[in-house]
Parts: structure tokens; sequence; C-alpha cells
């Protein structure tokens, strides 16, 4: 998988090759990733330009064709002959950041390291570690480099180590940074906000620095850690795409720099407006991993390679390729009132129509009957719960059903006891009022006593019932960076020390409760990372429940993140977001492309809602394992038409949306993808958006069932029956 030979070094699986090269013994140069090659020989060789005012370190000044500002590096420097955005920066003990790595050895290993107190991917891989050691001897950084066998994805980090007598600033310090040598690209990124998560936006690449990021202490709803570069020709299914994907949940960065000469560089990496580190002697520091895919089948190929990697090779624990149960949460069918008898009646109902989870969100602690207060106060509320968590699941189980809770530990309120004792455990800075969002203040995890505080609450608490699921939010991004904790030079540290608590807090809790299924969230996505799935095999996508939003957000979060991680729930209509009314089979089959679950007070449904309930919820149980662990292709996206669709070995499961009706369009073709040509496919179920049969269930069409071969559904395709109606759903269910 890796070779090294004639100063070179090619990464290779089937799917690609990754180049480097030692250029004059001492500069590590990115050659080439691409497709697979059986050797490279480099057929297209660097070419010597002298460039104007692009200037030559000492060894090379007579040697006005080999500078810096030119050549494609691996890892770049600012201010030492290269003006493009650099991977790091440096500053030493004398005030200065100019720095400069040179080649100095390398070592080829099976596996990979473990990196410390960072989520990190793991498998059967193969490790390539350079080490570039500062000219002037200060510091040393070891650029790692795995490649698997199964996918096409390579995982970068680098590590810094301060070899020098004094110690050294860190004021950046990037993942990975890649040179192409052309331009000819289109940006796709993630873009959003609270409630509108992961819009997937595309431009042409323009001559300038692009960049997208959060300063959030967060990944953010605005920003999704994600940035691809995609050929002008490609599609879904057709054309290059180099993509990246940060394992980290805080504040990043990415930048893509289109440069005078006509090249590209794209820097990822921990955001340096709100970072920097100080290393003493001998200290390291490690970057999170970012993970690079390359695709030569359009966008699906990316995100088909994201999917099966995060799911192998990153998510862990028993439930990482477990079906997830159908749930109940009760938030916007109580919101804060409730009590123990309301609780155990959406149990009742639940059991009656199918479901298989009940989750208990925010209000069931302190005095916590809004959310001005009580944050911090892990006790349970016994005006509303007088028979205590316990009591509550003991009810619920005895109906078959498992139990959850909602908690929010990484908070506190003005109103609570836990401020009140401790006012100097939040994120504030000295002689200013603390802002707050939401009513809240950050408490500060970079703190080893606030970190044992929040330890030792949640094993009470995930201790004191049987409980089964744990939703896990946090919900406002940080202000006033500073911990009480810290000297003044270490304060540009806080966030990331931040981040780096609150995944030692997961860890211990996961390891310690490995029966709890834990879903994160952050206001809905706005912690939506890899970093995250590492600890938590799932997260809430959105707090926005209405379909035809959903549409939009779930496809941009398909575009990097498996369907079995995302949470996706039907809502009442109209909804509660965006007031709009949409019928029940949309909202479904919308929310059925997910971990699936309810989120209304389902015992005011009507008898004839309900029957419609149960027929879809025995549906799901019957596709939920296509769903949840199959293969994910986006068969139209975006505009008025969406088309998903769900493949394994047993079933394909096709699913069509269409917004508002038209009129004179054409009849709507859906090509499927990915199939067995040669086998045959029995249609066994399709679901029009027809009004409700007699019965109350979704529509009973009657039809012959027929079987058609793999290349005419996937060639000649399948029409869409066309009904006058908004908000049309349809699902098509085959058999191999």
């Amino acid at each position: 998988m890796i070779n090294f030979e004639n100063e070179r070094f090619h990464l290779r699986n089937k799917f690609f090759s990754y180049v480097l090269e030692i250029s004059r013994g001492k500069h590590l140069l990115h050659r080439y990733w691409g497709k697979s090659l059986r050797e490279f020989r480099d057929s297209a060789p660097l070419q010597k330009i002298d460039r104007g005012f692009s200037g030559q370190l000492k060894d090379f000044e007579n040697e006005r064709t080999y500078s810096l500002d030119v050549l494609p590096q691996e890892y770049p420097v600012r201010g030492h002959t290269d003006f493009r955005i650099p991977a790091y920066s440096v500053e030493l003990e004398n005030g200065t950041n100019i720095s400069e790595l040179n080649y100095s050895s390398y070592k080829i290993f099976d596996g990979k390291p473990i990196l410390k107190g960072l989520p990190a991917s793991f498998g059967e891989c193969q490790t390539l570690e350079i080490e570039l050691v500062d000219a002037a001897k200060n510091f040393t950084v070891f650029l790692n480099y795995t490649i698997f066998e199964d996918v096409p994805i390579l995982a970068r980090s680098a590590k810094f180590l301060n070899t020098g007598g004094k110690k050294i600033k860190i004021q950046s310090a990037a993942s990975a940074a890649i040179d192409f040598s052309d331009n000819d690209f289109e940006i796709i990124n993630l873009y959003g906000g609270h409630a509108a998560e992961r819009t997937i936006q595309r431009q042409k690449i323009s001559r300038g620095i692009f960049e997208i990021s959060s300063a959030r202490g967060a990944s953010s709803h605005q920003h999704s850690p994600f940035i691809a570069l995609a050929r002008p020709d490609a599609t879904e299914f057709f054309g290059e795409v180099y993509a990246a994907s940060l394992i980290y949940s805080g504040s990043f960065s990415a930048k893509v720099e289109a440069e005078q000469f006509g090249t590209t560089r794209l820097v990822v990496g921990l955001n340096p407006e709100v970072f920097s580190w100080t290393l003493e002697p001998q200290e390291e520091f490690q970057t999170p991993e970012v993970i690079l895919n390359y695709s030569s089948s359009g966008l699906n190929g990316m995100s088909q390679a994201f999917h099966k990697f995060y799911r192998e090779h990153l998510i862990r624990g028993k439930f990482k390729n477990q079906i997830r149960p159908i749930l109940i949460n009760n938030w916007e069918a109580t919101y804060f009132d409730f009590n123990e008898e309301k609780i155990i009646s959406l149990a009742d109902c639940a059991k009656d129509l199918g479901l298989e989870l009940l989750v208990l969100d925010d209000g069931w602690f302190g005095k916590r009957n809004d959310d001005n207060s009580s944050l911090g106060d892990w006790f349970v509320n016994t005006e509303k719960l007088p028979r205590g968590l316990k009591g509550l699941a003991d009810e619920v189980h005895k109906r078959e059903l498992k139990f959850g809770i909602w908690v929010e530990p990484e908070m506190t309120n003005f109103d609570s006891e836990l401020y009140r004792a401790h006012p100097d455990w939040i994120l504030h800075v000295p002689d200013y009022q603390p802002s707050c969002g939401r009513h809240q203040l950050v408490l500060d995890l970079s703190r080893a006593d606030v970190r044992e505080y929040i330890l030792d609450a949640m094993r009470k608490i995930f201790s004191s019932a049987p409980i089964d699921y744990v939703k896990w939010d946090m919900n406002r991004h940080m202000t006033e960076s500073f911990s009480a904790k810290l000297p003044a030079e270490r304060q540009p540290e806080t966030q990331h020390r931040y981040i780096l608590g609150l995944y030692e807090i997961m860890e211990k809790l996961t390891a310690e409760f490995p029966d709890i299924l834990f879903e994160s969230c952050s206001g809905g996505g706005g912690r939506f990372d890899a970093g995250i799935l590492y600890y938590m095999p799932q997260t809430w996508t959105s707090d926005n429940t209405d379909a035809v939003c959903r549409l939009s957000i779930q496809a941009g979060t398909g575009l990097a993140f498996p369907i079995i991680s995302q949470g996706a729930h039907v809502s009442v209509t109209p909804n509660h977001q965006v007031g709009r009314v949409t019928p029940l089979q949309m909202r479904t089959f919308v929310a059925m492309a997910g971990t699936f679950g309810y989120e209304l007070d389902i015992t005011k449904m009507s008898d004839a809602e309900k029957s419609e309930v149960r027929n879809y919820v025995e549906l799901y149980k019957e596709i939920r394992p296509t769903i949840q662990l199959g293969k994910f292709t986006r068969l139209l996206t975006g505009g008025n038409e969406y088309a998903w669709q769900f493949s394994d070995d047993k079933k394909i499961i096709v699913m069509y949306f269409k917004i508002l009706s038209k009129p004179a369009e054409p009849i709507r073709i859906l090509k499927l993808a990915g199939l067995d040509a040669e086998k045959l496919y029995t249609l066994k179920k399709y679901l029009p958006p027809k009004k409700l049969s007699v019965d109350g269930g979704p529509q009973k069409i009657s039809f012959e069932e027929k079987s058609f071969y793999g290349d005419e559904l996937m060639n000649f395709g399948i029409a869409v029956e066309k009904i006058e109606t908004d908000f049309a759903a349809y699902m098509w269910i085959f058999e191999k």
C-alpha cells in the first residue's frame, strides 16, 4: 500500500494514489492525488520557470526557477518565500514566526498511532510517518498519512514536538494542506443556521481565498467541517471530487486559495482566529485528524465512501451497526408542561402504535419549568416525577418500551444551585458581565474540577434508573472564552482545551455505560460532525422537523454522514417551526430516511391517524435494515424534487418527494443506480400520495407484481405516477 523509491512516497490502493516527493533532500512536495496508478514515473515533471517576485531561500539564491512560492508543498509555512495560505505558524521566543521545515526521515508501519485525547479512525491500515525538522532545530513536525484497503480514504494529521530549549507558541496548526496543479474546480460546502443546517452550496472557484469556518467553540449550524473540490462536470454519478472532513467538534477553518499562477491550495484544521498553543521544551501538540476522500464516480461515490468509512472505521460500540429503535420524544408534545401521568399516557399510546422507545426530554430535573433555570442541578424534579426517574422508567419498561432521557451537562443558568455555588466555573472574562444565550452559561470544561462534577452528576443519573438512551444537548455557542484556571499566555488555548475536556467526559461515560444509546445534539445539528460520532453513534439532525425543510437538511447531511447517524422525527402539523401543513405520508417518509421517530402528542391523534401510524411503523420495521445499514444514493437533489434510493443485497427502496404540484410538467422518470444488471427485482409495494384508505392506513394499491432486470431499472427507469397534489411522497419497494 505504501512504498518509497527514488525519493518518492507512493500511497496506493485500488481506488486512488497519493504521491509525495522529497525535493533537493529538503522539501516535501505534493505530486499527485487521483485515480490509482500501478506506478508513478513522473510523466509530467515539475516545470522550472522563473516567476517574478517569487523569492529563493539562501541555498537556491542563484536558481531563480526554484521557489517555495510556486512549489506544491505538503505542509507550507508563510513568510519564508511562500506567500500563500500556510499550514502552520510558530512564534519563537524572540518574537519571530519565520521557520523552515526540512525533510528528516520516515517510517512505514501497519496500523496507526493513537491521537492522544482526540477521536480518530481505526481499522486495518498502513501509516506513513514523515519527520520534518525546523532548520534552526527549534521544533519537529511529524506528518501522519494512513491509508485503508477498503475505501478511497486517506487520514492525515500533524504532531508538533518542541525539541529546543525554549518554549514556542503554535499560532496555527492545520491537519492537512494540499496543493493542486490547476484551479478547474467548483467548491461544495454545507452552510446554514439553527433549524436550517447543512444546505448544499456549489460555486465556481475564483481567484483569491475562500473560507468556511466556525469560531463558536462548536463545529456549528453555520458551517460544517466538510469541504469538497469538484470538477465542473462532476455530477451525482460521474466526475472527480476531492473532499475533506475534519474529525473535530470545535472551532475549525477550511480555506481554498486559487492563486496567481492558476494553482489551488486547500488547508483544513483548527481555526487560528481562536487558537494558539504554548509548547514547553519536549512537549507535544497533536492536531485533529482530517479525512481526505477521492471519488472518480461523482458525489454519490464520495458520500458512499464517507458513509462506509465512518460506519466501519470511526463509530464504535455495540450500536455502530445495530438497528435503531422507533422512538417517541415528548418535547413537541408537552414542552416543559408534563407530569408522570402525562408521560405514562404517551407510553401507553406508543405501545399501542408499535413504537419501541420513549424519550423524556427537557424539564425533568431541578426546578426546570422553562429554560431560565436549573441547568447543572442534576436531581429529579419530584413535583413532576414523584417516583423519580426509576419509577417512571419501570413503568415504561412494563409496557415493553425502552426508556431514555435528555441532558445538557455542559451548561448552567444564573438561576441554579450550581452557579450560585461556583460562579467561577463558567467561561467569562474578568471585569465584564458574562453574556448568555437561551439564558445559558457555558461551563469551563478545560477545568478538571468542572469535568469531575459533570462526570459524577451524569454517573449518578445514569445509574439511578434503567436508562437505555441519552440525548446529550448543547444549546449555545461560546463567548468570552476565558478560563479562570489558565495563565494569560494560555488563554487562547481555552476553546481547544474545552473540546479535549468534552472528549474526555464522553470517552469515560460511553465506556462506563456501553448499553446506553447516546444521541448527540446541539440545538439540533449544531455539532453534527465526525468527532462526536466517535463517541455517540447518532446526532439529532435539526430542531426543524418540517418535512419540506428536512428534505434539504437531510440531503446535505447525507453528503458526508451516514443515514444511521441522522435522527429524524415525524411532528405535528401545522409544524411548530414554520407553520406548514403537510400530509402525514410526506412527514413519515422523510423521517424514515433516518433513525425514525415521533415528536408530537400521539394521544391526541384521531383513530384514523393512529391506524395510519400503525401501518407506517409496521412498514418501517420491514425496511429499516435496508435504510439504516444499506447504501444510500441520491437520485435527485434540490429544487422542487428529491429522490433517494436505499439498497442492500435483499431490497431496493426508492423514495420520491415533490414539494409543489405544477401544470404541464413532463413525466418524471427515475433511473435507479447500482443494481445488478442481470438480476431480477420484483416490485412488492408501491405507495403513492393518495388520500387515506377507509381503514385509515396507507393506500393499499392493487397492482400486479412485476419483475424487472436491473439493467432496465437503471437505464429505462420507473415512471412517477402523476398526482396533482402539493407535498407528495412516493415509495417503491423492490425485492431482489
